[in-house]
């Protein structure tokens, strides 16, 4: 393992050979138009599927209009469509704007009080308002809630492990508890809910929780049907840099097996759809954000980009033995 996204592994399958960025924009914008015709696409009508929304996606203009566009696209194919947002390049960018450290310990912001002050009024007052404005552009659909609006994320201060011993990292989160209440009275309503990770604690702190951690929690208590993660990747390398190939799916099982030699910055994302299809959600998807309509394709397609996580297969049961009296006699030979 040797850059973000990266596991060593030569027995899972690959996304298909040949593929480039301009054809899977080709092939995510064909799923813009085919979405609606897909044989299968009745099977979701009704179903929620939870969308963590970040990485570059969030900062280019057009990538940002073109995820808007699709997750109203799910909601008239019939899907329940949940948001949750990141933000932390427009936090660092804030930190930095006000002269505040910016610092990570394993991937995790390290959270001051002055930080939390600055994850909050960020993430609720800014990125949630440009996502939701982006949404409604398209019609009075999407409305906007913290973690901490009632009691939707509960949290518990969380360390970092840095070479096998505990880091104190401040005010981050981990979700302990979700109220889906006023998530599901927005869907029923026909709303798209947009969520900030920013977590209420019982202690009386709130908590700055990884977005990608907060969607799986909020997509298990949902019992959404799917979990799609956007990030800057194309989902989970092979054997980078040696290889470009991409694990097109995975079960929970082999996940967990690659979950220690993970980077950093894939680790959340990969733990989120870990958490998730162990919780009940049918699959999780990583998808690269960077490619317009790349949500179509993680959600309608079946083979599509990037990296699926699937449960694991049940184990069948063993055949019940036939008492004497189950046997066939020699009537029902003849």
């Amino acid at each position: 393992m040797s850059g973000p996204g990266t596991t060593r592994t030569g027995t899972l399958p690959h996304a298909r050979p040949g593929e480039t960025p301009a054809n899977k924009a080709t092939a995510a914008a064909d799923t813009v138009t085919a979405a609606a015709d897909l044989p299968w696409a009745e099977e979701l009508r009704g179903r929620t599927v939870v969308v963590k929304f970040g990485g570059n996606a969030m900062v280019d203009p057009a990538l940002h209009r073109t995820f808007a566009q699709d997750v109203v696209e799910l909601w008239h194919a019939g899907l329940r469509p949940v948001v949750v947002h990141g933000g932390g390049p427009q936090i660092s960018a804030m930190l930095d704007r006000l002269d505040l450290e910016v610092r990570f310990e394993a991937g995790l912001r390290v959270t001051t009080p002055e930080t939390m002050d600055v994850v909050r009024m960020v993430l609720t007052g800014q990125v949630q308002r440009e996502l939701v404005g982006a949404l409604n552009a398209h019609g009075p659909f999407a409305v906007g809630l913290s973690g901490e609006d009632a009691h939707t994320m509960t949290a518990v201060r969380r360390p970092a492990w840095v070479d096998g011993r505990s880091v104190d990292i401040g005010l981050v989160g981990e979700v302990v508890g979700v109220e889906t209440a006023a998530v599901r009275a927005l869907l029923e309503a026909g709303r798209i809910p947009v969520v900030s990770p920013v977590a209420r604690g019982e202690d009386g702190e709130v908590y700055n929780v990884n977005a990608d951690l907060a969607a799986s929690a909020l997509a298990v208590a949902l019992g959404a049907d799917r979990l799609v993660v956007l990030t800057d990747v194309e989902g989970l390398y092979a054997d980078w840099p040696r290889s470009t190939e991409v694990v097109a799916r995975l079960t929970a099982g082999e996940l967990d097996a690659l979950l220690p030699d993970l980077a950093s910055g894939m680790l959340p994302k990969m733990e989120g759809c870990l958490r998730a299809v162990r919780g009940g959600v049918r699959a999780a998807r990583v998808v690269d954000g960077r490619v317009p309509h790349a949500l179509l394709g993680g959600v309608f397609a079946t083979d599509g980009p990037g990296t699926t996580v699937v449960p694991d297969p049940e184990t069948p049961s063993a055949p019940v033995p036939a008492s004497p009296s189950d046997s066939p006699s020699e009537e029902d030979d003849a």
